[in-house]
């Protein structure tokens, strides 16, 4: 079933309409867009497979909040989600650690549990929701579980029978089958919670981290890249390293962490300046988007980099042939 459509919504009835989608249907949250005033895309889909229901949503950057007044005017009937990311770097703040996600990440959100949720431009998520109940699994277990789901032996196997619901869901609604499958899935995903919370992270864990975190550490970046304040501190902070170890693992990939977000800025400015989507937005505000700290600073940057002006290449539509980082 189609929830929602922007493409079929006035401009300026989009926020409220992608507001009102998203918590009338599923749950009340806070929601921040990332572009709200440059226009936002959505469409959100939902499919009842025996007794579970399947939402799924593509759209444009932004951000849900549950906070805990949110959680104490909870629904008579709360429910877990369990996401997967097909599209996008995700962002996700449970029990106040944070977590950067992909396309081989679950995500697991309880409804009962503050949490942060959302990602920077196109991007998609796929939720089946479990009613608390029939999954019979405490609050806080769910918690400790879902900031340790791969310390669990049985998470490749959740996670290709995940992928295969999503394969063809409208299909599946339908099919006789769909009861016995749904209570497979939810004997499954209850399996993974208990296994992961009560498990402790292997040696093959860490080092499965470990081997990820320059990926996410650059994920974790260029997501945050508008932000002035994203300091070596911060991002060693984000990922719970220590600076020398930050620095030591971009040096030994080759990568100075400064020119490295200059030229990450850059190409993002170079981007929006040449897309029709930011024509209304001034030199300045673009400088701004991209996380210099003056449109002055931004203009000499950019100019030595690609050997014509911002306002130049955005007159000439991104067409002149230049050198630097793109």
């Amino acid at each position: 079933m189609l929830l929602l459509d922007l493409d079929k919504v006035p401009p300026r009835e989009r926020v409220e309409a992608f507001h009102h989608a998203l918590t009338d249907s599923l749950v009340p949250n806070d929601v921040a867009h990332e572009e709200p005033e440059s226009g936002i895309h959505a469409r959100m889909e939902l499919w009842r497979v025996g007794g579970l229901d399947l939402f799924a949503t593509r759209n444009s950057g932004f951000e849900v909040r549950r906070t805990a007044q949110h959680v104490r005017h909870h629904r008579n009937s709360p429910v877990v989600s369990v996401s997967l990311q097909p599209l996008g770097v995700h962002r996700a703040q449970v029990a106040g650690r944070r977590e950067i996600l992909g396309s081989d990440d679950i995500c697991v959100f309880h409804e009962l549990s503050p949490r942060v949720y959302g990602w920077s431009g196109d991007g998609a998520s796929q939720s089946v929701m479990f009613d608390m109940h029939r999954l019979g699994v405490p609050v806080e277990t769910v918690v400790r579980a879902s900031l340790r789901l791969r310390a669990s032996p049985m998470y490749g196997l959740v996670l290709q029978h995940l992928r295969g619901v999503w394969r063809d869901p409208g299909r599946l609604e339908a099919d006789p089958g769909a009861e016995a499958l749904a209570s497979a899935t939810t004997d499954l995903v209850r399996a993974l919670l208990l296994s992961a919370a009560h498990a402790e992270e292997s040696a093959e864990v860490r080092s499965t981290m470990d081997d990820t975190l320059l990926t996410r550490i650059m994920a974790y970046t260029r997501s945050h890249l508008a932000d002035r304040d994203l300091t070596p501190e911060r991002i060693a902070a984000e990922h719970a390293v220590s600076v020398r170890r930050l620095y030591a693992l971009l040096s030994g990939a080759g990568i100075s962490l400064e020119q490295w977000l200059i030229a990450e800025r850059l190409g993002k400015a170079r981007r929006m300046l040449a897309s029709a989507r930011y024509d209304r937005l001034t030199i300045a505000a673009v400088s701004a988007r991209c996380g210099f700290s003056s449109p002055s600073h931004f203009s000499r940057r950019f100019q030595a980099s690609y050997g014509v002006s911002p306002s130049e290449w955005r007159r000439l539509g991104g067409t002149v042939p230049v050198d630097g980082p793109a």
